[in-house]
């Protein structure tokens, strides 16, 4: 399908030369000419070459540099080793108040589990060692053949 690539010695290639042909002046088509009205009338400059022609155009202003920027009086290494430790010191206050918090956390956690003991075994306590003549669950009175089952309350 492609032709195959033809060989060249490395000594035809350097004597190879390609010349550029330069078009006729009367070939180039003439560029459209829109008028503009400029919004200022910018000046006029002649030149008068070393041959003797005289070249007539606009004035161009010259480029101006971009202005240097004012050099800090800190480097940016050091700007940088200092930002890095403020955020250092930052994650390391965070994990201190994560841990506070955390043991916080566990000692309520603990005092909870604490109340709820103290009131659950109160409450058992308090069945216990009631003196109500009514006593919940299976009741047997063997004297009067009276046999309560499930009682409870």
């Amino acid at each position: 399908m492609y032709p195959e690539p033809a060989r060249h010695t490395p000594a035809e290639r350097a004597v190879t030369v390609h010349q550029p042909t330069p078009l006729p002046a009367a070939a180039m088509a003439p560029a459209l000419v829109v008028p503009v009205q400029p919004h200022t009338i910018p000046s006029v400059a002649s030149i008068v070459l070393p041959d003797g022609r005289v070249v007539t155009g606009y004035a161009i202003n010259p480029a101006q540099p971009e202005p240097v920027m004012a050099k800090s009086a800190v480097s940016r290494a050091a700007v940088n080793i200092a930002l890095g430790g403020i955020g250092f010191l930052a994650v390391c206050g965070g994990l201190l108040m994560l841990t506070a918090f955390i043991t916080a956390l566990t000692a309520l956690i603990t005092q909870l589990i604490t109340l709820v003991a103290v009131i659950f075994g109160g409450w058992i306590a308090v069945q216990v060692f009631s003196t109500r003549s009514y006593q919940g669950g299976t009741t047997v009175n063997i004297r009067k053949a009276i046999f309560k089952r499930n009682k409870f309350g």
